[in-house]
C-alpha cells in the first residue's frame, strides 16, 4: 500500500479533466459559477461531505472534499455530476477519477502549479483555484481540511512560478490560438480578428494579438462590456444584432461567450463563407461548452476548438518540460513538509490513544482476575496490577519507538500510525482540527520561517 494512501488526511479529490474526458462531455458537465453554492451546500449536508469545493473550468470540473467514508462521498460526488450532466453515472465512469488523502494534495499542488494543465505553465488556473475556494467560503462549504490545504497551495503555486522558467513565455489556451492562426496565414499583418464575447478568455485573446498588426474588431451581446474591452485593446466595436456581417468582414474569429448553446451554426457560416467567396476563414472556438456547431465541415474555413489546441500546446511543452521538472521537485518538497507537520500532529496523540487503550486492557484484566480469586490481600492485589502494566509497558515499548522515529518521515509516520490505528482497533486521531491552517501556510512557506496520485480510474 502506497503510504501517502494513509496519510490520515480526510481530502478526496473526484472528477474529469482533458485527460480523461473530452470536450464535448466536459462542457455537458460544467457548473456556471451562479450554480456552485446551492450544489456545494447539498453535497456538504449529504453525510459523507462534510467540506466541498468545485473547480469548473474548460479543461476540468473536479470536487475537492473532505470526508472519512471515501466510496460513500465517490457514489455521491458521481450522482450530482451525472444530474449536472443530464447523463447516466454509467456514461460518466469511465472518465472519472479518484485521489485520496496525500495523493489527493499532490493533485491540488500539481493543479494550482499548472503542471496538470492543457498548456503547461498557463497563468489562468491558480486564479480559477482562488475564486474556486473563494466561492467554498462564501456558501460556508470550506472547513479545516480545505482550509490547511489551500493557503500552502496558493504559496507553492506562486513561487513554482517566481523560481522556475515555466510561465517565462506564458502559453495560454488564447495564446495557443492565436499560433494555431499563425498556421494558416503566415502574418496577421492586415487581417481583421473578430472577437466575440468580452469575458476573460476574449481579453487574453486579444492581449496575445497586441502588436501583431491585426485590426480588431469586438462583438458581444452586451454593449457596454464589448466597448469597455474594446477600449482596453483599441478595437472597434460592432453590433452583435449583425454577428453574420462582422463575421463576413473577419479574416480570423476567435469565440468565447458563455452561451449554452452553439451561436455560430454551421447554417449562419456557410451563409458567411459564400458571401466571403471561399477564402480562408479561420474560426478558433475557445468557449465552453462551443460557440461552434460540432460537425461543421466547409471549404476554406478552419475550425479548432479547445481539444484541438493541444496539438500546438505539446510542443510548448517540450520547451518547458526542464522547467516543469523542477517544479515537480518543489511540489514533493512541499507535500513532505506538509505531511510532516501533519503527521507530527498525530503521532503524539496516536501513542497517547495507543498507551490508554493497551492499559486499559491490562487494567480491565486484572480486574477480572481479582473478581475471579477473592480473599486477596491489598499486597497481592498490588503485585497483580503492577505485572500487569508491566507487560503492557513492555509490549507498548517497540510500538510507541517506531512512532517516534517514523515521525521524521511522513510517509513512513502515515503508515505506522494507520497501522497503529488498525491493529490495535484505535479511533482515527489527529484529524483537522480549527485553526490547522497553519498547517498549509508553513507547507506553502517551506518551513515557518519562509515567505503531490494513487489514481482510481473508475
Amino acid at each position: 500500500m502506497d503510504p501517502r494512501a494513509t496519510s490520515g488526511l480526510n481530502l478526496l479529490v473526484f472528477g474529469v479533466s482533458h485527460r480523461t474526458a473530452p470536450v464535448a462531455l466536459r462542457e455537458r458537465l460544467a457548473v456556471q459559477n451562479d450554480g456552485h453554492p446551492a450544489l456545494l451546500a447539498r453535497l456538504a449536508s449529504s453525510g459523507p461531505v462534510t467540506e466541498a469545493m468545485l473547480l469548473s473550468t474548460c479543461n476540468r470540473v473536479e470536487f475537492y472534499v473532505a470526508t472519512s467514508d471515501v466510496e460513500a462521498a465517490e457514489g455521491l460526488l458521481a450522482a450530482a455530476l451525472a444530474e449536472n450532466a443530464s447523463t447516466s453515472a454509467e456514461e460518466l465512469e469511465p472518465h472519472l477519477y479518484s485521489r485520496r488523502e496525500a495523493e489527493a494534495l499532490h493533485h491540488l499542488f500539481r493543479v494550482a502549479s499548472s503542471l496538470d494543465s492543457l498548456v503547461l505553465g498557463e497563468p489562468q488556473i491558480l486564479g480559477q483555484v482562488k475564486a474556486a475556494y473563494e466561492l467554498a467560503l462564501s456558501a460556508k462549504t470550506a472547513g479545516p481540511v480545505l482550509g490547511a490545504c489551500l493557503p500552502g497551495t496558493f504559496r507553492l503555486a506562486r513561487r513554482v512560478r517566481r523560481e522556475t522558467g515555466i510561465a517565462r513565455h506564458p502559453v495560454s489556451v488564447s495564446s495557443v490560438a492565436v499560433d494555431f492562426a499563425r498556421q494558416i496565414f503566415e502574418s496577421f499583418e492586415n487581417r481583421q480578428v473578430l472577437i466575440v464575447g468580452a469575458g476573460k478568455m476574449a481579453d487574453l485573446a486579444a492581449r496575445a494579438l497586441a502588436g501583431q498588426g491585426a485590426r480588431l474588431v469586438v462583438t458581444n451581446r452586451t454593449q457596454a462590456r464589448a466597448e469597455e474591452l474594446a477600449s482596453r485593446i483599441g478595437a472597434k466595436v460592432h453590433p452583435f444584432d449583425d454577428l453574420a456581417g462582422a463575421l463576413e468582414q473577419a479574416d480570423i474569429v476567435i469565440s468565447s461567450t458563455g452561451a449554452q448553446r452553439p451561436i455560430l451554426s454551421a447554417e449562419l457560416l456557410r451563409k458567411v463563407q459564400k458571401r466571403r467567396r471561399g477564402r480562408l476563414f479561420c474560426v478558433l472556438d475557445i468557449a465552453v461548452p462551443r460557440d461552434v456547431e460540432p460537425g461543421v465541415d466547409i471549404e476554406g474555413l478552419y475550425v479548432a476548438d479547445i481539444d484541438d489546441l493541444q496539438k500546438i500546446a505539446s510542443h510548448h511543452a517540450q520547451d518547458r518540460r526542464e522547467e516543469a521538472d523542477r517544479a515537480e521537485v518543489m511540489v514533493e518538497q512541499e507535500l513532505g513538509r506538509f505531511l510532516q507537520s501533519f503527521q507530527g500532529r498525530r503521532i503524539g496523540p496516536t501513542i497517547t490513544a495507543l498507551r490508554a487503550r493497551v492499559l486499559g486492557l491490562a487494567k480491565a484484566e486484572a480486574e477480572r482476575t481479582l473478581a475471579a480469586t477473592p480473599g486477596l490481600g491489598e499486597r497481592e492485589r498490588k503485585v497483580l496490577f503492577d505485572l500487569a502494566e508491566s507487560i503492557a509497558k513492555k509490549i507498548l515499548h517497540a510500538p510507541q519507538v517506531a512512532l517516534k522515529k517514523g515521525g521524521a518521515d511522513p510517509l513512513e509516520g502515515a503508515a505506522l500510525v494507520a497501522a497503529a490505528e488498525r491493529l490495535f482497533e484505535l479511533s482515527p486521531v489527529g484529524s483537522m482540527a480549527e485553526g490547522d491552517e497553519e498547517l498549509g501556510r508553513q507547507a506553502g512557506e517551506g518551513g515557518p520561517s519562509e515567505e503531490r496520485g494513487r489514481t482510481k480510474a473508475r
